[in-house]
């Protein structure tokens, strides 16, 4: 399954961010902890390279993250030049006080009356940016919701007279290149409903955690025998525990889905990271092996019309 979503307002927020960035000191990129990479958007990085702009890159709800994979993110990331990592939760207030001095930090030469510190605060949908907005400057300032693609439009703020806020509207790219890309941002709700099949993706999940954290299905759901279950068992063991039944006494398997992806994203399975630059490294190896080898059937099959061709040139 190959999860794709780039609906038009977020082009034309590309281009008001391309824009905007020439007047940025600094790109405050916020990710979602539990999938690092996988939330970072290819194009703002794009951006602000091209401007020369260094980012304060917060590994937002860690929370909800797997500790181990949010230290291992927070040192590779650090070790990028023009990045600075900084894992956060927005629920503690100590937590966002410490964005402001981190921030001048990167940009020295900006952040007085005559010449404030310019911010740009971008993201993927449903990372938190907005919620981050309104804990810097403690009032209800952005637009919060549950579902990806609130806010769909610039807006600038003061944080202090020496410092300017700008906040964009979440963003994806046009194409989603790696699919379990594609699948973890729609398990961490950034994926519009509408642009996804809830099953498929419960089913990539439950494949996930049967590998990487089979205790934390024991502790939530009291599943026996574990280690005989497959990604499907997972979410139909969840229904058959909820009790979710049709009429007629089938599973109702959809809401079986539903639940274990709201369970995921709620946080109450447990601190879960669904990649880690080791396992980051390997999918993207086995991405590069697989599109090599569509390359080379695709030349053969464009050499063998070529001489299919030419032997019936020959012929005549």
């Amino acid at each position: 399954m190959s999860i794709q979503w780039y609906p038009g307002h977020m082009n034309a927020a590309k281009k008001k961010a391309a824009e905007q960035m020439e007047n940025t000191d600094l790109v405050i990129e916020v990710v979602d902890a539990r999938l690092p990479e996988a939330s970072t958007n290819p194009m703002v990085e794009e951006l602000r390279k091209f401007r020369q702009r260094p980012c304060l890159k917060i590994l937002n709800k860690i929370d909800l993250a797997d500790p181990a994979a949010t230290a291992a993110w927070t040192a590779y990331y650090n070790a990028q030049e023009g990045v600075t990592a900084y894992a956060m939760t927005t629920k503690k207030p100590a937590d966002v006080a410490r964005i402001p001095d981190l921030a001048k930090q990167l940009a020295p030469h900006r952040g007085v009356p005559t010449k404030p510190l310019r911010i740009m605060i971008m993201g993927i949908p449903n990372v938190g940016k907005s919620t981050l907005m309104n804990a810097l400057l403690k009032k209800r300032v952005a637009k919060v919701g549950d579902e990806p693609a609130v806010t769909k439009q610039q807006q600038k703020l003061y944080l202090d007279k020496n410092t300017i806020l700008v906040d964009t509207p979440g963003m994806l790219w046009p194409k989603i290149a790696l699919p379990s890309d594609g699948l973890m941002l729609a398990a961490s709700h950034a994926i519009g409903s509408n642009a996804l099949i809830e099953e498929e993706v419960a089913e990539f999940l439950a494949g996930e955690l049967l590998v990487h954290y089979p205790e934390l299905l024991v502790a939530r759901y009291g599943f026996k025998e574990i280690e005989t279950f497959d990604a499907i068992g997972v979410v139909e063991g969840v229904g058959m525990k909820r009790g979710f039944r049709q009429k007629g006494g089938d599973l109702d398997y959809e809401k079986a889905a539903h639940t274990f992806l709201g369970d995921y994203r709620s946080g109450v399975l447990g601190r879960i990271s669904l990649e880690t630059p080791e396992t980051r490294g390997v999918r993207l190896a086995q991405h590069a092996e697989e599109m090599a080898v569509k390359a080379a059937e695709k030349a053969a099959i464009a050499a063998e019309k070529a001489r299919a061709a030419a032997n019936g040139k020959r012929g005549t």
